[in-house]
């Protein structure tokens, strides 16, 4: 599986990233961001009960002192992230919110540092710095109208530490010898639980109502492509490389979903989100040149 890390991140960016999709699909049936994140959860608490009751029945058993690691992982993770984030969307502007959630790439890289005495290294940085920059170019924020105001900057920095804690907690689980389903699974299953009251079920009730087919196939997709497959593989691949270095190669995310308007949505780059898809795709190369030199000479 070691040899397969890199390729596994890099799945999972693309996974994440293709999402805009579905997501598209389902705002077309009324059905906004917060009813998307429970139906995609429930989807995958789903599929990946049933791979585990198939594959493996041991791998429902955690002990009762690591659960503190999927809750971390479920509430801060998923739920509240995702809640900042459509709170800074609504408090700023999309381009900002983005930007901000992005922040989570240095938190990574600080608490590592402090919790798993992971090294800051200079490549790190400028992968890093490129990262966030290609983030920033892609998201569209030099080009719109951006909305800042203190509360919103706030809010949003808060959701890049959500979304960084995701990555933190699932650490601590991987080191404790969890498999990447029985992690993802609780996770999962403590996030949709949350979410649960912060869900307003009618609305996926009335797009069944409304279109069945498009609208389950919409959603199958959400939670089983663009969840399901880049929880797994993130997992996976985090086993075999620091958190840093994991955060920097899934942030590829953006640009994917940039190519994905292009090919799907007849949407066109501007010159701005050119670049940033550029940077983006050579900060991934640039913090894997040791691998990719590597695979050179043999």
């Amino acid at each position: 599986m070691k040899k397969y890390a890199l390729f596994l991140v890099l799945l999972a960016g693309v996974s994440w990233g293709a999402i805009g999709v579905f997501v598209k699909a389902l705002n077309n049936y009324g059905v906004d961001s917060m009813q998307i994140v429970e139906a995609k959860t429930i989807t995958s608490i789903c599929a990946m009960g049933l791979i585990i009751l198939f594959r493996d029945k041991r791998m429902f058993q955690f002990k009762l002192k690591h659960s503190w690691t999927f809750i971390g992982a479920g509430m801060a993770g998923v739920i509240l992230s995702n809640q900042l984030y459509y709170i800074t969307i609504k408090t700023t502007s999309l381009s900002v919110a983005a930007v901000l959630l992005y922040t989570s790439l240095i938190f990574i890289m600080l608490f590592s540092a402090v919790l798993f005495q992971e090294k800051i290294t200079k490549i790190k940085v400028l992968s890093f710095v490129m990262a966030f920059t290609g983030c920033m170019l892609v998201s569209g924020i030099f080009e719109n109208s951006a909305v800042l105001n203190f509360q919103g900057m706030a809010i949003g920095l808060c959701s890049g530490v959500g979304y960084a804690l995701y990555t933190i907690f699932s650490r601590y689980a991987i080191n404790y010898g969890y498999p990447s389903l029985t992690i993802q699974f609780y996770t999962f299953v403590i996030a949709a639980v949350v979410g649960v009251f912060f869900t307003d079920f009618g609305q996926i009730k009335e797009a069944m109502e409304a279109d069945c087919i498009p609208v389950v196939l919409a959603i199958l997709g959400a939670g089983l492509l663009s969840t399901t497959i880049p929880s797994l593989a993130y997992t996976a691949g985090m086993r075999y490389m620091d958190n840093g270095k994991a955060s920097i190669m899934v942030s590829i995310d953006p640009v994917v979903a940039i190519l994905i308007g292009i090919v799907f949505f007849s949407e066109k780059p501007t010159v701005i989100s050119a670049l940033g898809m550029i940077i983006s795709i050579g900060a991934v190369v640039q913090i894997n040149r040791t691998q990719i030199e590597a695979a050179k000479q043999s």
